[in-house]
């Protein structure tokens, strides 16, 4: 197969370059462009701030091409495989590539407990309690990053903001106020903060929607003013992954393939896992192609792992249970597909189209030298 995803050139390697400027090891090549910035400036604030879903190709159409976002952008760049915020989120955060760190998609197969969850719900896939079996064995993921790696060796600060959990910011301005705070504070400082719009938006209403420009202005106007208040501060923007407005296929339709299968399908709605019931694997094929080929390129389990769809390094040990037999990716087609415990939306990503695989490097440089 053709893998898209430029892994010379992705969410990983900018991960990479603030790995190199604070000292960190790294394993993947870094953004040469930072680097050069980076090196040359010497900051003392690195401030990384991605927004859910603003991939490149909404963001072109959501704002004038004189908008302090695109006059800022430096350039596009891939997001990795799939297109969404459980494995594009984890490699900005660790500097590893999906087939790396194990977060692979909303809903991923963890081979120990026999079970599909949703890594980031810590639930199993369709139920909303807490699978008690997931939390023992969790760490199995990656779960250290950069953020926790700095704080560990103490020679720099690190800070990072949520809109949840224990230390959540309430709205976008409490996160900028936060971060124009902790920037303007003594000390090299690497500080990271991650939004869930317009992606929350987009998902109820489409990327075109007139919520989802409202919110797009407004993150390109109060960046901009941020950065006013900024000095000695290298300021990052980025995407996670695009968004295409999707029409639903029903799994439920097609029984036969459904009893072919050994477990509920995993990872995404338009990268889709299937776990085939042995000696069923060319039938299943057949039948799939048949029905839904027209939508899906099907890839074999071989294909997937020797092209490096997931990205190079060492495979983690759940890698290759947790990508089934085949991996299902809508590539040039706008379907999606719906299986038992899948929450039908209105827009989606982690298919293979360009709307939702770029997004942008947009940098600012608040130094003085």
């Amino acid at each position: 197969m053709k893998v898209k995803n430029n892994y010379q050139d992705c969410l990983t390697n900018i991960a990479c370059s603030i790995r190199k400027y604070f000292g960190l090891a790294y394993h993947h090549q870094t953004n040469s462009y930072l680097d050069q910035l980076l090196e040359k400036k010497r900051p003392n604030n690195v401030v990384m701030i991605l927004f859910d879903g603003m991939g490149s190709r909404i963001l072109e159409r959501s704002l004038d091409k004189d908008s302090f976002f695109l006059k800022s952008k430096v350039k596009d760049i891939t997001t990795v495989f799939p297109a969404t915020t459980t494995a594009a989120t984890t490699s900005v955060k660790t500097g590893l590539n999906p087939v790396e760190h194990g977060w692979l998609g909303w809903n991923t197969y963890i081979e120990p407990i026999d079970k599909t969850i949703t890594l980031f719900k810590n639930s199993e896939k369709g139920k909303e309690e807490i699978c008690e079996e997931f939390l023992k064995v969790r760490d199995l993921l990656v779960t250290k990053t950069i953020v926790s790696e700095l704080n560990e060796t103490g020679a720099y600060r690190a800070m990072e903001l949520f809109p949840f959990g224990e230390n959540k910011y309430s709205s976008l301005d409490e996160m900028l106020d936060r971060i124009k705070k902790e920037a303007n504070s003594s000390g090299k400082k690497f500080i990271y903060a991650y939004d869930d719009e317009p992606d929350h938006s987009m998902h109820k209403f489409g990327p075109d929607s007139e919520k989802v420009r409202e919110l797009i202005s407004e993150r390109n106007q109060k960046i901009e003013g941020l950065c006013k208040e900024l000095t000695d501060t290298i300021v990052i923007i980025l995407a996670d992954h695009g968004h295409i407005q999707v029409e639903p296929i029903y799994l439920a339709d097609y029984p036969e393939l459904i009893n072919m299968l050994e477990r509920t399908p995993s990872i995404e709605q338009r990268a889709v896992s299937f776990k085939v019931k042995e000696g069923m694997k060319e039938k299943f094929k057949e039948q799939f192609n048949l029905h839904l080929g027209k939508y899906f390129s099907l890839y074999e389990k071989e294909n997937i792992i020797r092209s490096q769809l997931f990205g190079d390094g060492n495979p983690h040990q759940l890698f290759e249970s947790a990508i089934g037999d085949f991996i299902a990716i809508a590539e040039n087609s706008n379907k999606c597909l719906i299986t038992e415990g899948d929450t039908v939306l209105f827009s989606q990503h982690a298919g293979y189209t360009e709307e939702e695989i770029l997004v942008p490097l947009i940098v600012i440089d608040k130094c003085a030298n």
